[in-house]
Parts: C-alpha cells; structure tokens; sequence
C-alpha cells in the first residue's frame, strides 16, 4: 500500500492521484498500459504504447459520475483481457477515481458494495467518495445484484453512508 503512490486494487487495476499518475517512472514499473484520468485537469505525461483517456468530472455531489460506469469498466476489463494494467486517477484519488473502481469491483468481480468498499479502503485508506457518488454506488449495486449492503443514513452530522455508521459513532463523545 502506498498512499502517494500507485495502489494496487487488483492483479491489473490501481489507483492513485494526479501527480502520481504523472511519474514515468511508476508508469513504466508498474507496467501500466491504460490511464484514465477523471478530474478537470489534463496530465500531460505520455509514454509510447500508453492509452490516455481523459473525462473531465468535476468531484461534487450532483456529478453523474454513473454515466462513465459501464464505459470505464467496460475498458478496466478490456485492458486486462489483453494483458495491461489500467491505472484510474483523480487529482486526490480520494473521491473520483476510487468511486470507479469501486463500480469495477462490483461489476467484474462480483463484490458487493460492502465488500468492494472494505478491499478498496485496504488497498488505499484515504478513500471517501462524496455522498452523491456513494448514492449513485447504491442504485449501481441494486441493479447489479438486486440488493444492497450500504445505505445512506441519518447520523449526528447529517447524512452518511451506513459504512460509516461506526466511525461517526466513535467520533462524538456520549
């Protein structure tokens, strides 16, 4: 794990942020073939033989950022049959991106929304999607298994993924 730079999510899928999607170096060693880049800004690092897709989405909770779903997965997928590694990025590789490979776990590997989550957060701990990315992670998993495990609920400090439930929990004093 490695919070500056490359996580490794699965055998061909990371994450990470902006200027370390933007180091040759890691690119190269991490064999990385596909980068998709979901933040406004556009990297200019290239390298031969590197696919370099660019959304610009902002990180907000009215951002339909479900709409790419089925087109980044679609690719993650793509890349790895024939033998690359993908790496997914935002600025941060907090919110944007890791809502993304969570859609991608849930979808090619079969994880719940729940599990995606707990494998995901091992693999990079700083990750918290906004709530609207989480709402549209909810309704993603309902029409992929007909069911969900995280809930948006009320909490003392508003509303909140039932994930973090505990947390919140731990953070007021009683």
């Amino acid at each position: 794990m490695s919070l500056s730079g490359l996580c490794r999510v699965t055998e061909s899928l990371f994450l990470s942020n902006a200027a370390s999607a933007s180091t040759q170096s890691l690119l190269r060693n991490h064999h990385i073939t596909c980068v998709i880049n979901v933040s406004l800004q556009c990297s200019t690092c290239s390298l031969p033989d590197l696919e370099y897709l660019h959304f610009s989405v902002a990180d907000t909770p009215d951002t339909s950022l479900s709409d790419y779903f089925e087109t980044m997965t679609d690719k993650v997928h793509k890349v790895e049959a024939s033998g690359g590694c993908t790496l997914i990025h935002c600025s941060a590789g907090i919110s944007r991106s890791p809502t993304l490979c969570l859609a991608y776990l849930m979808r090619y590997r079969g994880l719940s929304l729940l599990a995606a989550h707990v494998h995901l957060k091992t693999c990079r701990p700083i990750i918290r999607p906004n709530l609207g990315f989480w709402r549209q992670l909810i309704t993603y998993e309902l029409d992929l298994f007909g069911k969900n495990t995280v809930h948006i609920i009320n909490s003392p400090v508003g509303l909140i993924p039932s994930i973090y439930e505990a947390e919140i929990r731990n953070m007021i004093p009683f």
